[in-house]
């Protein structure tokens, strides 16, 4: 078996577990919820995690206007409070943590599905990596993606800098995105953009979906592989929780098989927490 990297859980949902029913976007939290950022980070690394996301996923420029945020103040901040945690330990291997800037979807649709134009889409997503880099991440992820036109904009942007991206998109069961995008559809536009290092799914399906997902990456690229499926549903908005599907156990015996397929990178998605991580560490190293 080649050398997994072990990747964190969820972000937003282990956030709102630790929130005393405050359900406001976690994305606020780096600014008004510091304290809770830094202890969900510590506890990932207590688990086993080697890489960190930063609490970024739902945040971009038009979101911020509409609760009065500045996006690069927002970023800074997450960016900032991932250092400083991942800066202060080490791996349980006694490594350097590696961070990772995560940028999720924009809530408006491209044309002609919306009406957010590409070039619009562009700038959204330089404003975003441009915060970000000057905070100095180990990598760029573009994670939870249903629409790969969408994805392939937001890399053209963080192409322009020199830091090594990550992509991965949501599927659903029948193996391709809400927009139509397999992994071959993703494997073909992505080939052309030398930074993006790895490529996967992450989010919606469970592991053992996933497992086939992953089964149709590894038959059409080289390209490390990421896995990073649900153990729960996520239910957002006022009162959202993550409806818990699989137990630690179940959810990483069925995520091993994944590594048979070329699995560099694992962790855990929505309703997943650092105890998902911790049983997931034991499970690789005992074979």
């Amino acid at each position: 078996m080649n050398r997994v990297t072990l990747l964190d859980g969820a972000v937003g949902t282990s956030l709102w577990a630790k929130s005393d029913g405050d359900r406001s976007p976690v994305w606020q939290y780096n600014i008004t919820k510091q304290d809770i950022v830094k202890e969900l980070l510590g506890e990932y690394i207590d688990a086993g995690s080697e890489m960190l996301l930063s609490n970024t996923f739902g945040i971009n420029r038009p979101i911020a206007e509409r609760f009065s945020y500045n996006v690069s103040d927002v970023v800074k901040n997450a960016m900032e409070l991932l250092n400083e945690v991942a800066g202060s330990r080490k791996t349980l291997s006694g490594e350097k943590v590696q961070t990772i800037f995560s940028s999720g979807p924009l809530s408006s649709m491209l044309e002609p599905y919306g009406d957010l134009e590409e070039d619009e889409c562009f700038e959204i997503y330089d404003e975003l990596v441009k915060a970000a880099v000057a905070e100095k991440p180990d990598y760029i992820w573009f994670q939870t993606f249903m629409d790969l036109n969408m994805m392939e904009i937001a890399v053209k942007a963080a192409s322009q800098y020199d830091v090594p991206i990550f992509c991965t998109l949501s599927f659903t069961e029948v193996g391709k995105t809400m927009f139509g995008n397999s992994p071959e559809d993703m494997v073909e536009t992505l080939a052309p953009y030398d930074k993006v290092k790895a490529v996967g799914l992450n989010c919606s399906v469970g592991p053992e979906s996933g497992v086939a997902i992953i089964k149709s990456f590894h038959e059409c690229t080289e390209l490390p592989l990421i896995f990073k499926p649900n153990a729960g549903i996520p239910i957002t908005g006022s009162g959202g929780k993550s409806e818990i599907r699989f137990d630690a156990e179940t959810f990483a015996k069925d995520s091993l098989p994944a590594l048979d397929y070329g699995v560099k990178y694992i962790g855990g998605c929505c309703g997943s927490d650092p105890s998902y991580i911790k049983v997931l560490k034991e499970m690789i190293e005992n074979g």
